[in-house]
């Protein structure tokens, strides 16, 4: 699939990232950021392919997981999304800040973590 295409389909869907899947399993993850930064800034046109363009190293989170960790992972790693795998590798959902959000009772204290973890401030530094 090409960068054009995949963006056409974020605009078309209203999403910012589109997981890539290969015979089952999550191989990458592909933002509207990694289409700029990766591909745009870099020189590369609409025909350049989403493998060119995707992010291969993933953070990932088991169904069986708590939300609590998938939270750790967008902190310390400063995603905003990170893909619920089960053990053969296949792709479950994708769970981002937004739902962490949407879910929480103390809706206070988390919309203070997820803007330091937006924000690129020391999240795990917090007293």
């Amino acid at each position: 699939m090409s960068l054009r295409e995949v963006a056409i389909l974020m605009r078309d869907g209203d999403m910012g990232a589109v997981p890539i899947v290969e015979n089952g399993r999550l191989i990458g993850i592909v933002t509207d950021r990694d289409i700029v930064v990766r591909a745009v800034a870099a020189g590369q046109d609409s025909t350049t392919q989403v493998r060119d363009a995707m992010t291969r190293d993933l953070f990932t989170v088991s169904p069986e997981d708590f939300v609590f960790e998938a939270i750790r992972l967008m902190g310390d790693k400063q995603v905003r999304r990170v893909p619920v795998i089960d053990g053969n590798g296949g792709l479950v959902g994708i769970i981002a800040m937004a739902d962490v959000a949407l879910e929480t009772e103390d809706e206070r204290e988390i919309a203070e973590t997820l803007e330091e973890i937006s924000s690129g401030a020391s999240f795990w530094g917090k007293n």
